[in-house]
C-alpha cells in the first residue's frame, strides 16, 4: 500500500500504517489491502455522524447560554427550565422498564466487587503494574503507608524497622480476626496451622485448637496439609492468602510462621488512552497501541532501575492451588484488562479522509483496540484477559442517548469488519457529562445489550456542569460545589438507575478516584462509602490503594447492599438540575475568593506544566499545601471551568489571576525544581509554552466545545514536539 511519507498529505501515517501492517494484522493473517478498504469505508460511513453529533452538542450549549443570557439575575424556574431543556432535546422522554441482556461478562464485572485501577497504557511500567496488582502484599500495604502511624519510634526507614512490623502484624492480624474468624480465640495467637480434611485448624500455645467460625471459607490449599505451604480463604467472592515461610523475613519471627497475608486487590484496570495520556499525534498513538498490544499478547515488558539494579518487569502468571477435593484451583494472576478509548471529540494525524480531514480519533481507537483485543479471544492457554469471550471498551464524556447509540453502532461495525461475534465488544459509559446523568436510563437502553459499567465521576461531571450553567451565574467554590443537594443526587440516581436497569449480575456500578496517594488512613476512613452506597467497584490511585480498599469489600457485602437500596426511592431529579451557583444571600469575603483563585491556579500550572513539557498525562502533582495529588485532565477541566465562571462573572479580574499565576507559577517551579529536564515557566512566562497553555485554558475557557482542555493542551504539546 502506498503510504506518503509526508505527514501534511498522507492518507495513513506511514508509522500507524507500518505498526497495523506488520505487527497486527499477521497475528490475525488478515489481509492488509481488505483492512484498509473495510476501514476506509467505516469512516466514510460514520464520521459525518460523530462531527454531527458534535454540531448537537454546541447547537445546544448555545440555546442553553442565550437561555440563561435572556433571565439573568432572575431566580431559576425550575418547571420551566425543565421544559426548555425538554423541549431542545437536551432532556429527552424516559422510556418503560427493562433490564440489560449483556452476556459473557467475566465474574470480575457480573459477580465479584473490588477496586478498580486506571492507569496511563502509555507508561508500559504502570501498565504492568497495573496489571499485576490483582494481588498486593497486605503487610507490604501497612507497612509502607500512613494506615499504620508512623510517629516516633515507628518510621518507615529505609532498613527495616521492627517496632513498626510487630503493629503491621498484628494489624494484619486484626483483619484475619474480623473476616475469618475462628471458632474461639484469635489468629494473634496462633502457634501452628493444619489442614484436616476439610477444615482449617489452628493450634495454640496451650494445645488448644479451634476450626473457622465459617469452616467453609477455606478453599485451598498448597504443599502438604500437615504444614502448608499456604492457605487460600474466601469471604464474598475474594480471595485472601496466608502464606507460610519458617524461614522467612516475617515467618522466622512469627510463632504460626506466616510469612505474608495476600490480598485480592485491583480485580481490573482500565488501561487508559484517554485523559491520563498524552499522547497528540501518530507516534504517541502508536506507542499507545504498541503497549495495548504486548498487554493482549502476554509479551508486555518494562526494564528500569530500582535501587541500582536493573529490573524486567513481565505480566504474572496465574495463580495455583489445591483445592478441598485435591482438585487444581485455578486463579488469575492479573487485573481483568478494560481499554478506555477516547470521546468523540478528538481527532489526530493518523489517517486521513477523502476529504483531506484528520479521522475522528475515536474511531481508530474503537477499531484498533478491538483488533488487539480479539487476539486474546484467539488464546486458550497460557495469559489470557477474558474467559468469556469478551473485549472491555470504556467510552468517555458522551453526551446523551444519541451519542450512546453512536458508540453501539460503531463498535457492531468494528465487529462486522473483523468477523466477530455480535455484542463482543462491551461497554462502559462513563456517567461524567450532565446531559448523560440526567437520561442515564435512556443511555443505558441504548447499550442494554452491551454496557457492562456505568459509575460516577465528580471531576468531570462538575466541570461539564459548570460550562454548561456558565452564564446561569458565578458558581460556588470548589469545596462548598460538591456539599451541594445535585451532587448527592447525581451519587445516588446513578445507583439507583443502575439497579433499575438489572445491571447486578451483569455489569458494574463504579465509584470514582481516590486522588491523595499518600493519605491512606484518610482513604480507610473515607472510601468504605463507595462500597456501601452500592458500588461494585471504585477507583484507587496505586496498586497499594487496591489492596488497601480491597479490605473493604470483606467488610461490606455489595451485593447485599444494592438489594436494600432496590427498595429506596429514586433520588431527586430536581435536586440533580438544580445549579450550585453562589446565592444572593452569599458574598465571598476577599480572602476566599484570593484561596480559591490560589489554589485552582497553582493546581492547573502544576499539571498543565507537565503536561505540555513533558508529555506526562497523569502524575502525582503537589497541591497548594504539598500534598500530592494523582492529576489527569478531569482536574484540569474543572479548575480551569471554575475560573473562566468567576472571570465571566466578575467575581474576579484577569488581572487579578494574571498576578496569582506568576505566583504560583514560582511555587511550581520550586515543586518541581531537581526534577530531570523540567523548564521553569519563571521569570521568562512569555516564552512558556506550559505558562500559555494554562492562561488560554482559563480566559478560552468559555469557549472551549464542552470545557474540555483537550484542544489547547494538544496543541501546545505539538509546539513542544516541534521544537525539541
Amino acid at each position: 500500500m502506498n503510504m506518503p511519507l509526508s505527514k501534511k498529505n498522507n492518507v495513513i501515517h506511514p508509522e500507524f500504517g507500518s505498526f497495523i501492517n506488520e505487527e497486527v494484522l499477521p497475528l490475525h493473517d488478515i489481509d492488509p489491502t481488505k483492512f484498509w478498504h473495510d476501514l476506509d469505508q467505516l469512516i466514510e460511513d460514520l464520521s459525518p455522524i460523530n462531527r454531527q453529533l458534535l454540531v448537537t452538542r454546541d447547537r445546544m450549549q448555545q440555546q442553553i447560554d442565550q437561555w440563561h443570557l435572556a433571565r439573568q439575575g432572575q431566580p431559576l424556574d425550575m418547571q420551566a427550565y425543565e421544559g426548555f431543556l425538554r423541549e431542545i432535546g437536551y432532556l429527552v422522554d424516559e422510556g418503560e422498564d427493562f433490564s440489560i441482556t449483556t452476556s459473557n461478562v467475566d465474574a470480575e464485572i457480573a459477580t465479584l466487587a473490588g477496586p478498580q485501577l486506571v492507569v496511563p497504557v502509555k507508561n508500559a511500567r504502570f501498565a504492568l503494574n497495573a496489571a499485576n496488582a490483582r494481588w498486593g502484599s497486605l503487610y507490604d500495604a501497612f507497612y509502607g503507608t500512613d494506615v499504620v502511624p508512623k510517629s516516633a519510634g515507628l518510621e518507615a526507614h529505609q532498613n527495616y524497622n521492627a517496632a513498626r512490623g510487630e503493629l503491621v502484624i498484628a494489624k494484619a492480624k486484626a483483619f484475619l480476626d474480623e473476616v475469618f474468624p475462628l471458632e474461639t480465640g484469635s489468629h494473634q495467637n496462633v502457634s501452628s496451622y493444619v489442614m484436616y480434611y476439610h477444615h482449617l485448624l489452628a493450634f495454640f500455645d496451650d494445645g488448644s485448637q479451634s476450626g473457622l467460625q465459617q469452616p467453609c471459607q477455606l478453599v485451598a490449599v498448597n504443599g502438604q496439609r500437615s504444614d502448608p505451604e499456604s492457605v487460600l480463604l474466601k469471604n464474598n467472592g475474594l480471595h485472601v492468602e496466608i502464606q507460610f515461610d519458617r524461614n522467612g523475613q516475617n515467618g522466622a519471627k512469627d510463632k504460626a510462621h506466616i510469612n505474608d497475608i495476600l490480598i485480592e486487590s485491583a480485580l481490573s484496570t482500565i488501561m487508559d488512552c484517554e485523559d491520563s495520556v498524552a499522547a497528540v499525534d501518530a507516534e504517541d498513538k502508536v506507542e499507545v497501541y504498541r503497549n495495548w498490544l504486548g498487554l493482549m499478547q502476554g509479551t508486555l515488558e518494562a526494564r528500569f532501575v530500582k535501587g541500582g539494579q536493573v529490573q524486567t518487569r513481565r505480566m504474572a502468571p496465574d495463580r495455583f492451588f489445591t483445592d478441598l477435593d485435591n482438585k487444581e484451583y485455578r486463579l488469575h494472576g492479573r487485573s481483568l484488562l478494560l481499554v478506555r478509548n477516547v470521546g468523540h471529540l478528538m481527532e489526530c494525524d493518523l489517517m486521513q479522509d477523502a476529504q483531506g480531514n484528520f479521522v475522528p480519533e475515536g474511531i481508530v481507537d474503537a477499531v484498533v483496540t478491538v483488533l488487539i483485543g480479539a487476539l486474546d479471544l484467539q488464546r486458550t492457554s497460557g495469559i489470557r484477559n477474558s474467559r468469556t469471550g469478551s473485549i472491555y471498551v470504556v467510552k468517555p464524556k458522551m453526551h446523551g442517548p444519541e451519542e450512546v447509540a453512536f458508540a453501539c453502532q460503531l463498535f457492531g461495525r468494528v465487529e462486522q469488519m473483523l468477523g466477530l461475534p455480535e455484542n463482543t465488544v462491551k461497554v462502559g459509559i462513563m456517567d461524567e457529562e450532565r446531559r448523560t446523568t440526567l437520561n442515564l436510563k435512556e443511555c443505558i437502553r441504548q447499550a442494554k445489550s452491551r454496557v457492562f459499567f456505568i459509575n460516577t465521576g465528580f471531576l468531570d461531571r462538575t466541570g461539564d456542569e459548570i460550562h454548561t450553567s456558565m452564564h446561569a451565574g458565578p458558581f460556588l467554590p470548589k469545596d462548598q460545589i460538591k456539599a451541594q443537594p445535585w451532587i448527592q443526587a447525581y451519587e445516588n440516581r446513578n445507583v439507583d438507575i443502575g439497579l433499575q436497569c438489572g445491571l447486578p449480575g451483569k455489569a458494574q456500578i463504579g465509584k470514582g478516584m481516590w486522588a491523595m496517594p499518600d493519605e491512606m488512613a484518610a482513604m480507610m476512613e473515607a472510601k468504605v462509602a463507595h462500597p456501601k452506597a452500592g458500588a461494585n467497584t471504585a477507583w484507587v490511585p496505586s496498586p497499594t490503594a487496591a489492596t488497601l480498599h480491597a479490605l473493604h469489600y470483606h467488610q461490606v457485602n455489595v451485593f447485599e447492599v444494592q438489594e436494600r437500596i432496590k427498595r429506596r426511592s429514586t433520588a431527586s431529579f430536581t435536586d440533580l438540575l438544580t445549579i450550585p451557583t453562589i446565592p444572593n444571600s452569599l458574598t465571598l469575603s476577599s480572602k476566599v475568593i484570593e484561596r480559591e483563585i490560589e489554589n485552582n491556579v497553582q493546581g492547573l500550572l502544576g499539571y498543565v506544566v507537565r503536561w505540555v513539557e513533558a508529555g506526562v498525562g497523569c502524575s502525582k502533582v503537589p497541591d497548594i499545601n504539598n500534598v500530592g495529588l494523582m492529576e489527569d485532565r478531569a482536574t484540569l477541566r474543572i479548575s480551569s471551568q471554575h475560573l473562566a465562571n468567576w472571570l465571566l462573572h466578575g467575581i474576579c479580574t484577569k488581572a487579578q489571576i494574571d498576578e496569582v499565576m506568576q505566583r504560583m507559577a514560582m511555587v511550581v517551579d520550586e515543586q518541581n525544581k531537581g526534577t530531570e529536564g523540567y523548564c521553569p515557566m519563571m521569570p521568562n512566562v512569555e516564552s512558556s509554552l506550559a505558562f500559555r497553555a494554562a492562561q488560554d485554558l482559563i480566559f478560552k475557557g468559555v469557549i472551549q466545545p464542552n470545557g474540555y482542555t483537550e484542544p489547547l493542551l494538544h496543541a501546545y504539546r505539538l509546539r513542544v514536539k516541534e521544537v525539541s
